[in-house]
């Protein structure tokens, strides 16, 4: 039954409320929300979802609440807030509502449930301190959210909730924006995982357009490649090399050390490719005016990186 209340509690707010919000607005557009702490608001009942508020956890009498003691925790010890428990339990249907694919769904879950959910989760029961931020404390989420609340000298009737639905609105964006982005990795991963697939054993991985590629080449083993050539915005074409680990800047293999730094004529001369553009001082990209251009210096730059690893050994 899909409810006509959505029950949080009033005064200040948090940001796990507010992001628990998020979720049951999106699934629920036409239920109200509602800001109480009086007893026949924060009841259970067959017309209200209840969250942050009301002393009790029960997810079939539709009340998430983690402030009570025997408290629900995940199953790693770590304290859930009313947004793990609103996610744990609708999260999914919310991404559905967002229109990501079946297949998508249950990673989807789990990865944003881990990088964003379980942070404020953390914070919200003070098992995780902003300072740990360091001189980005005030800049997290929760604390970025927690300045929109009403100084404590604006005593005006219904400023509270005034603030709060305006806080709702910023902290939608957060969410959309952060699923958006972690669903577009997946249709990523969809689409390289393809593309190493048709490579085969080539060193060279073309894709249809500019994208996210390392997460897909380490989940497939792909340690044989060593470039990815891409068109970008429609105008040119550009051939990109592939970081050894997530952190830091080291590659499988360097451009040319004769293109560094180059363009145009002078690109074109060091090269022999007409229609070479571009390559950076960094000899991690280069640029080129045409799909063949491009995989010409992918070829010239595997060869040459071939033949400096077997001098090497």
């Amino acid at each position: 039954m899909k409810p006509d209340y959505l029950v949080t509690h009033s005064g200040g707010f948090h940001a796990d409320e507010l992001l628990s919000s998020v979720i049951l607005t999106r699934l629920f557009p036409g239920a109200k929300i509602v800001r109480s702490r009086a007893p026949e608001w924060i009841t259970p009942g067959s017309d209200r979802i209840i969250y942050d508020v009301g002393g009790a956890f029960d997810a079939e009498a539709r009340i998430f609440d983690h402030h009570q003691r025997g408290a629900p925790l995940r199953d790693d010890g770590a304290p859930y807030s009313s947004f793990g428990l609103i996610w744990s339990h609708y999260g999914r249907d919310y991404l559905a509502a967002m229109n990501i694919p079946d297949a998508h769904v249950e990673p989807l879950h789990a990865s944003f449930d881990k990088s964003f959910v379980l942070p404020i989760d953390l914070m919200d029961n003070g098992a995780l301190s902003p300072s740990t931020a360091g001189p980005l404390a005030g800049l997290t989420l929760s604390s970025l959210l927690e300045t929109l609340k009403p100084s404590f000298d604006e005593n005006e009737p219904g400023a509270d909730d005034r603030a709060f639905h305006v806080a709702l609105g910023i902290a939608r964006s957060f969410v959309e924006a952060g699923i958006g982005k972690r669903a577009a990795k997946l249709r990523a991963e969809t689409l390289v995982l393809q593309a190493i697939e048709k490579t085969g054993e080539g060193r060279i991985l073309e894709l249809p357009m500019g994208m996210p590629f390392r997460p897909a080449i380490i989940k497939a083993g792909a340690d044989h490649l060593l470039f990815v050539v891409h068109p970008r915005d429609g105008k040119d074409w550009c051939v990109t090399g592939i970081r050894r680990a997530d952190d830091g800047f080291e590659l499988r293999a360097d451009l040319p050390k004769s293109w560094a730094g180059l363009t145009n004529g002078a690109l074109e001369a060091a090269s022999g490719i007409k229609g070479a553009t571009f390559c950076h001082n960094g000899r991690f990209i280069a640029a080129a005016t045409s799909r063949e251009a491009a995989l010409a210096m992918a070829e010239i730059a595997v060869n040459e990186a071939l033949a400096e690893a077997a001098a090497a050994n």
